[in-house]
């Protein structure tokens, strides 16, 4: 990047588009309402208001482009090539119920219908020893059949392909040849386990002419001196040619950045143990950061697998657009549905007509009519309190016992999502700091925690740009992996030689990618399994295959709360990560100053929820930016900024410390 250049951070979201801009190492924060017909036209809008659209040097995006493909299903007209007598694997799947006790449960439908699945005529056996030899005529019958079609993308899945690719290659060659867009699976996860890795790269070759279609695009309206690169699913950054070949690693751009964001400011703090919690306009995304952040490669993205390498992100459909609605047998329920940006909650004055957790908000008097978004944005208060009227009176109650219970159910559903990236999986919420973020994360989060009795919780300085914020922190990554199947005691030369392979590779992706050697770190690691299991866990990998083992039983013995030292480790697969490591931006450190005097813009009346229901309370309001370091305040209290609210209840105690981060703990000792 020349001199004079800014690095920008944006984020697409279901709502809003979030934009952080680094100038002289301070960060400029900008929303725009999102365009999902063309999410481009919000970002370059947003670039003509902070008015910077030639100064940009890095422009780092996470993009909803392939997700939402998904999730609608409306991805690219894709046709899959595998071996013959394997056409239903994607229909056979693990013949898993979604909902086990649910009669009428329907399965998703295959992102390929059977009559786009073909085969050719091939076999080599686990080993990768050629048992059947490539049919040529198979091949040309497979894509003279896909052609009639009318195929836009092709996925080439053939059997343990990732010991041999060959066969997958010349596939690959004749069907590149007819101009069509291919994902192979021996490039896109060459890795054991045929349904994980056949839907992986139907995944990839479904959303990867969007992507494609939509980077050129967007390129296409940037200064040719702005180099784009595109935020992945592992919390690292690709460039934008390797995002268009390998458009999967896209599915949770946003969601990923967040968690990068989030551990990056906690880190600032002194924190290293932390659950992140990001609520959004339609969703409330939730991970678990003990010191490093949790990866997974048994993702999910709208029930379709992805072995891919992901952060470990659960998500549920709440955010601040859920929908209150009742259900057949007259339930009350919020979520998943959401009002989206368009026409948004009724407070938005777009045309919304149903009540939404925004809507709840604003009747409650937490959120502020004339200070939402700085400003830009007036609260329609009397529609919002229009609407919630008529809930209440089919609840037969108050106009804020009404509102208390659309956020209280939101709330719950928020709970369970942090409930299994915590304690189902061995981790007590008691022993972390919750990092709330999203427009809407600082709203919920005193609550939440309350519930999940975790200690403390921390408020960036940006909350609601925090995902925009992570990509300008996240490294160059790229993760590879290769399938071995092998005992531990007879592994160390095969892993050595794998990883020699592997370290070669990611070298050259990454030289490719601009990034210097003194700035590359390679991370080895290992997928180890007790002989017989049918699952693996990840243990790094220091050039000692002993250390490796112990760290797998210690792994085990914390998820699953067994381990075995006694029983025989097989190594399933070799992993290797190569990070290219940024320079990040300092956040700016201040004296804290004791006892700072924080002086409250206004009172206003706020309903909080109390034993005996809701409790109006005089409530100060503060203004963000006139906290400084060493402030000190106690709750109830509100405090505004551009990019969202903290709301601060009864018995709560606020902190500012250096980096300007909001620290809030409860004052009431509890078990």
């Amino acid at each position: 990047m020349g001199p004079g250049y800014l690095l920008l951070g944006v984020d697409t979201g279901g709502t809003f588009t979030d934009m952080v801009l680094l100038r002289e190492g301070r960060p400029v924060v900008h929303k725009v309402l999102s365009t999902p017909d063309d999410p481009s036209r919000a970002i370059l809008a947003g670039l003509a208001q902070l008015g910077v659209e030639q100064q940009i040097g890095v422009f780092v995006h996470g993009s909803t482009v392939a997700t939402n493909a998904v999730l609608e299903h409306k991805g690219a007209k894709t046709g899959l090539i595998t071996t013959q007598g394997f056409r239903d694997v994607l229909e056979i799947g693990r013949q898993t119920r979604p909902k086990l006790y649910d009669l009428r449960v329907q399965k998703v439908p295959p992102l390929v219908p059977r009559s786009l699945r073909v085969e050719v005529l091939e076999r080599l056996n686990e080993r990768g020893e050629v048992l059947t030899p490539l049919d040529e005529d198979s091949i040309h019958l497979a894509l003279e059949t896909l052609r009639s079609a009318d195929i836009e993308a092709v996925a080439i899945s053939l059997l343990f392909s990732f010991a041999n690719p060959d066969h997958e290659q010349r596939v690959a060659h004749a069907a590149r040849a007819m101009g069509l867009y291919v994902s192979t699976s021996c490039e896109v996860l060459p890795e054991f386990r045929e349904y994980e890795r056949t839907s992986t790269v139907v995944l990839n070759s479904y959303v990867g002419p969007l992507i494609d279609r939509y980077l050129e695009r967007l390129e296409q309206r940037l200064p040719t001196h702005t180099m784009l690169r595109i935020m992945q699913s592992n919390g690292g950054s690709i460039s934008g040619a390797m995002a268009r070949r390998e458009a999967a690693r896209t599915l949770l751009s946003g969601p990923a950045a967040g968690v990068v964001g989030a551990a990056y400011v906690a880190q600032a703090s002194g924190i290293d143990k932390v659950i992140t919690i990001d609520i959004g306009g339609t969703s409330t995304d939730v991970a678990l950061v003990d010191g490093a952040i949790t990866e997974t490669t048994d993702g999910n993205v709208g029930g379709y697998p992805s072995k891919l390498p992901m952060i470990d992100i659960h998500t549920v459909g709440a955010g601040g657009g859920s929908i209150a609605w009742f259900d057949l047998g007259g339930a009350f329920r919020v979520g998943p549905r959401s009002a989206g940006a368009n026409p948004g909650p009724v407070a938005y004055g777009q045309g919304g007509e149903e009540v939404t957790v925004t809507d709840a908000h604003v009747v409650l008097g937490r959120l502020i009519p004339d200070a939402f978004l700085g400003g830009d944005m007036r609260l329609d208060v009397e529609g919002a309190k229009g609407t919630m009227s008529k809930l209440a009176q089919r609840l037969n109650t108050s106009l804020e016992e009404a509102a208390l219970g659309v956020i209280r159910i939101a709330n719950v559903n928020m709970e369970a999502a942090i409930r299994v990236i915590s304690v189902e999986r061995g981790s007590d919420p008691r022993h972390f700091a919750l990092v709330a973020f999203g427009g809407a994360g600082p709203l919920h989060a005193c609550e939440l925690a309350a519930a999940l009795r975790i200690p403390r919780v921390l408020i960036p300085t940006t909350p609601g740009v925090l995902s925009a914020l992570g990509m300008l922190v996240a490294d160059t990554l790229k993760d590879y992996v290769r399938t071995v199947m092998i005992a531990a005691e007879e592994a160390s030369e095969v892993i050595a030689s794998v990883l020699a392979d592997l370290e070669q590779q990611g070298r050259h992706d990454l030289d490719s990618e601009g990034i210097p050697p003194e700035k590359m770190i390679i991370e080895r690691l290992l997928d180890l399994r007790y002989v017989g299991q049918s699952y693996e866990l990840i243990v790094p990998f220091e050039d000692d295959i002993v250390k490796a083992i112990d760290g797998f039983h210690a792994l085990h013995e914390q998820r699953f709360g067994y381990s075995d030292p006694h029983e025989h480790v097989q190594v399933v697969s070799v992993r290797l990560k190569a990070r290219g490591l940024v320079d990040r931006p300092e956040l700016e450190r201040q004296e804290v100053t004791p006892d700072a005097d924080i002086i409250p813009i206004a009172t206003r009346r706020v309903i909080f929820a109390g034993a005996n229901g809701p409790v109006a309370r005089d409530t100060p309001l503060y203004d963000r930016a006139s906290l400084h370091p060493g402030g000190l305040l106690m709750g109830p209290a509100i405090i505004t900024q551009y990019d969202t609210t903290t709301v601060v209840p009864p018995e709560w105690r606020v902190q500012v410390d250096a980096v300007s981060n909001l620290v809030i703990e409860f004052l009431v000792e509890r078990d």
